[in-house]
């Protein structure tokens, strides 16, 4: 054990009264080293745990990129595509891609004896990867797409299964109105009834997409427009790595030539992601203000410490002891009580975190917030991350103020008692 270690461990751990004024201090220092570092680690959990289940939920209903038809016209029933393309098996070679499965979206209303619904049929097939509805499913199951027939089945949400009363068999009507166009390009319309049975509902929180969308058989879709067997609405790609998504995403769309585009769930929803983009910033935020209020109280620690052991440094100085030495004595005694106040502190804030995480004791608006719990999602390199953080921009705060060792001489810090 070095001379500066022995000593830093006699301040801490002395009983004798000269540290009467310090102790306080210090406690007040940990105090507030505990609570900014539990802070951070709950900002961080609740951020990134919100950005990910907002994320997963839009990407499951509409995967990570979308092909379609290249059309200016942004509505919910885009020009058909074949199913039949050369650059699926491109597509499918590629490094990080998941899954691939068609589509098709029409725009109806839902009527039933005391109330009508506008709604959005997605039509999907037999390769649609059901994982995400099924997680979701309050009641029922999801349908089978098969080759024997056309199915009438359909799956709705909790929200409209409310609102419209309906309950798992229910029968339901859903009114269309068709767009015909003759061989001469005179373009005319119809109005269609078709019937439903409600086979599962299901509940993401996630009220925008709640209200309005439900999963039919493709076929139905197909059958409504009158599409031939293998047009489509377009294509949904699923990939293994969030984080490759543009990257991903601008290989596609180089791959699939004229006449139709690939887009990334960022730039079908904008608005939402660069939401949950300024989330960063208040994150970040709250961060630099934690580690500013930790960094000045534990500078105000060290300049007290320095004042109440005078004396001492006085006596240091007098027997040989360099600056240098006597710096790091009071370096020492500030990282001893950031690592107490961290540990503390990581304490409270992980116990919190795996608490709201298992039993949801913090809710929210779902009308608000698209979730109906606090989300919060753990990750152990970003807890690693704060604790490096504080431990640096504390310790590199308080070296100007160790520096006011070197400024004692040691006369007349003998006489200071």
């Amino acid at each position: 054990m070095s001379i500066e270690t022995f000593i830093a461990k006699r301040i801490i751990f002395g009983r004798s009264g000269s540290n009467q004024l310090s102790r306080p201090i210090m406690r007040v220092s940990m105090l507030s080293i505990a609570l900014g570092i539990s802070l951070m680690i709950l900002t961080v959990c609740i951020v990134t745990g919100f950005q990910t289940e907002i994320r997963n939920k839009l990407i499951g209903f509409g995967s990570h990129i979308q092909i379609t038809n290249y059309d200016n016209n942004l509505s919910d029933e885009p020009k058909p595509i074949s199913n039949q393309q050369d650059f699926l098996k491109d597509i499918t070679a590629i490094s990080g891609i998941k899954h691939i499965q068609s589509y098709a979206t029409k725009s109806g209303i839902i009527k039933t004896k005391n109330d009508n619904e506008g709604v959005l049929l997605k039509g999907v097939g037999a390769d649609y990867d059901w994982d995400f509805i099924n997680a979701n499913m309050k009641t029922g199951e999801a349908f089978t797409v098969s080759d024997t027939g056309i199915s009438k089945s359909i799956v709705i949400s909790q929200l409209l299964a409310d609102k419209l009363e309906l309950k798992l068999n229910d029968k339901m009507v859903v009114y269309f109105l068709i767009k015909k166009t003759d061989s001469a390009e005179n373009i005319s319309y119809e109005q269609r009834a078709k019937a439903f049975y409600v086979s599962g509902i299901y509940n993401t929180g996630y009220e925008d997409i709640d209200k309005r969308l439900v999963l039919v058989d493709i076929r139905q879709i197909q059958k409504l427009n009158y599409w031939t067997h293998d047009q489509i609405g377009g294509f949904e790609i699923t990939i293994s790595d969030y984080k490759k998504i543009d990257e991903l995403g601008d290989e596609v769309d180089s791959m699939i030539g004229q006449g139709f585009v690939a887009q990334t769930i960022k730039e079908t929803n904008p608005t939402v992601f660069s939401w949950l983009d300024l989330t960063d910033m208040n994150a970040i935020i709250v961060i630099v203000l934690m580690i500013l209020v930790g960094g000045i109280n534990m500078i105000s620690t060290l300049l007290i410490l320095i004042l109440e052991r005078t004396n001492m440094i006085g006596i240091l100085k007098a027997l040989g002891a360099q600056n240098k030495s006597i710096q790091q004595i009071f370096l020492y005694n500030a990282l001893y009580l950031i690592g107490k106040g961290l540990f503390w502190g990581n304490l409270l804030g992980i116990s919190i975190a795996l608490l709201q995480q298992k039993f949801g004791l913090f809710t929210l608006d779902p009308k608000t917030y698209y979730v109906s719990v606090i989300p919060v999602q753990l990750d152990l390199l970003n807890i690693l991350l704060l604790n490096a953080g504080t431990i640096i921009s504390c310790l590199l705060m308080l070296l100007v103020p160790s520096l006011i060792v070197s400024r004692i001489t040691p006369v007349k810090a003998i006489r200071f008692s």
